[in-house]
């Protein structure tokens, strides 16, 4: 059992509050310290003027029954919406059905351009491409290159700021090793309804009324009302260290009411994994620290324009695969739930990947709703002059970034904490470098409350590993890895030295999940 001094959780977002609940379930004291003057991380609802945005779109769907139990135990039945899910892609002006319909595509494709499409294919089966290494190249040897180019690359690089041909194939072997042309035509012609074998093809789906924040909010409430200790505008800067008896003993935190250190028996973290060593103190030694320098993050923003409902669709979100509009994704979150928009309007959130220093990240807000509304009217989306409002959301470190060197970075660190400051308990997305969904992001902090309350030695970094959650079957690939389908991209960083002992990136991912379907 954790002694008396209790645990501190740096992050208030779904694995750090589910971490405090969880420790409170068990009768460990708790406090929660989140540098934001909000809770929920990404998974928040952003409220402005009376319109609620959710940031990158959050579909209330798991396989894990022990998460499902705790949304439900935190928001009543009644909060819940059961939301139909549909997306669509947008290519040359069109819409087509996700998953494809074969008499959406040949409509939208015409009969002549669906023959080059499989004239394409069959050229590329006859004669692959000779470098298969890449992305591209792995795609396109396997779809043709017409098709590729239509549905594969433009997406994938908005998503991860560099040209298809520069990710490397590893991950395009992992997130589409299943799939091939004829597998997905004899989908198209014999669909299965209310599909729930494949995560991904799921038609229906559970939604707080008032966006995911909701119920972020409510945990933060109960954590509370159970004893504990949950602090916004509350910035943790450093993780004291005992070398000698190699633990965690305190956190120094600043807030308005000035700087003051938190005994510590146990620190949960969900902070990014690169902040917590730089935060640690004495400061790891420096193979640690450039192993945290070398990892990167995908930054997010929200452009949500107010419209006519008029200017509505039934999408979740439409995927934008035109190459001349920067915006990648589009949410319509009066599709989500009518509790997020206003009679006779919708509000449509145009979704742009950055990275925190691109010149679009640092565009002012009036500039960037202006840019997107251009944007929507080119799309023909919308008619010129109907946008009534618009509101910018900026998220960064959002999506940790899956380069050639991430795993072994993060095996460096992990290696590091384990053995030099085992009550230090990174957990969640970010926590853990990791593109956790939600309910991931919860079991990784269930499972660690246990061991820290229970004294149980649940292996945290299995989670969306060997679990059977995102294949039909658990399907093993030709190394004997039980897949789940959300395998990393390998993508291109600069060139440092090794770190760790070894050659960097010898060692892809079959850990971390797929980054192109981002949310």
């Amino acid at each position: 059992m954790a002694d008396e001094q209790g645990t501190v959780v740096i992050g208030a977002g779904p694995a750090g509050l589910t971490a405090a609940y969880e420790l409170l379930r068990h009768g460990t004291p708790v406090r929660v310290f989140e540098s934001d003057q909000v809770v929920g991380g990404i998974s928040r609802t952003v409220e402005r003027d009376g319109w609620r945005f959710d940031i990158g779109g959050h579909r209330f769907f798991t396989k894990v029954s022990r998460v499902e139990d705790f949304w439900h135990e935190i928001l009543p039945d009644e909060d819940f919406l059961l939301r139909p899910r549909m997306s669509r892609i947008y290519y040359r002006g069109a819409l087509y059905d996700y998953p494809l319909s074969a008499s959406n595509a040949l409509r939208n494709l015409g009969i002549r351009e669906a023959a080059l499409c499989m004239a394409s294919y069959a050229r590329a089966r006859l004669r692959p491409p000779r470098d298969q290494s890449h992305f591209e190249g792995w795609v396109s040897a396997r779809f043709g290159w017409r098709l590729y180019s239509m549905f594969f690359k433009t997406y994938t690089e908005k998503v991860w700021g560099m040209p298809a041909d520069r990710l490397q194939a590893d991950w395009a072997a992992q997130r589409i090793k299943n799939l091939s042309l004829s597998k997905a035509v004899l989908n198209a012609l014999l669909p299965r309804r209310n599909r729930k074998d494949v995560t991904s093809l799921i038609e229906e789906f559970q939604y707080p009324k008032l966006g995911p924040g909701m119920m972020w909010e409510r945990c933060a409430e109960e954590v509370r009302r159970r004893g504990g200790r949950v602090e916004t505008g509350t910035w943790v800067t450093a993780v004291h260290r005992d070398p000698e008896h190699r633990r965690a003993i305190s956190v120094s935190v600043d807030s308005e009411g000035g700087r003051r250190t938190e005994p510590a028996a146990h620190v949960i973290s969900s902070m990014p994994i690169s902040e917590l060593v730089a935060a640690l103190s004495p400061a790891p030694p420096p193979e640690v620290r450039a192993a945290a320098e070398d990892l990167r993050y995908r930054d997010f923003l929200t452009v949500a324009l107010v419209v006519p409902a008029e200017f509505s669709f039934p999408d979740n979100w439409i995927y934008v695969h035109d190459p001349g509009v920067k915006v990648g994704r589009i949410q319509n979150f009066g599709s989500w739930s009518p509790h997020l928009v206003k009679d006779g309007r919708t509000c449509l959130g145009l979704e742009y990947f950055v990275f925190e220093d691109d010149e679009t990240w640092r565009t002012p807000d009036a500039e960037l709703v202006a840019a997107a509304t251009v944007e929507l009217e080119r799309l023909g989306l919308i008619r010129p002059g109907v946008v009534e409002a618009g509101y910018v959301v900026r998220m960064p470190k959002a999506y940790p970034v899956y380069d050639e060197r991430y795993q072994r970075n993060v095996d460096v660190i992990r290696e590091w904490l384990a053995r030099e400051v085992p009550n230090v308990h990174p957990v969640g997305r970010n926590g853990m470098h990791r593109y956790n969904n939600q309910d991931h992001s919860m079991l990784t902090a269930m499972l660690t409350a246990e061991n820290i309350a229970l004294g149980t030695s649940h292996d945290v970094w299995s989670v969306n590993v060997e679990q059977d959650y995102h294949e039909e079957t658990a399907k093993q690939d030709g190394d004997g890895h039980r897949g789940t389908g959300r395998d990393a991209p390998i993508v291109p960083a600069p060139p440092v030295a090794s770190v760790g002992g070894g050659p960097a990136g010898d060692e892809p991912s079959r850990s971390a999940p797929q980054g192109v379907r981002l949310g």
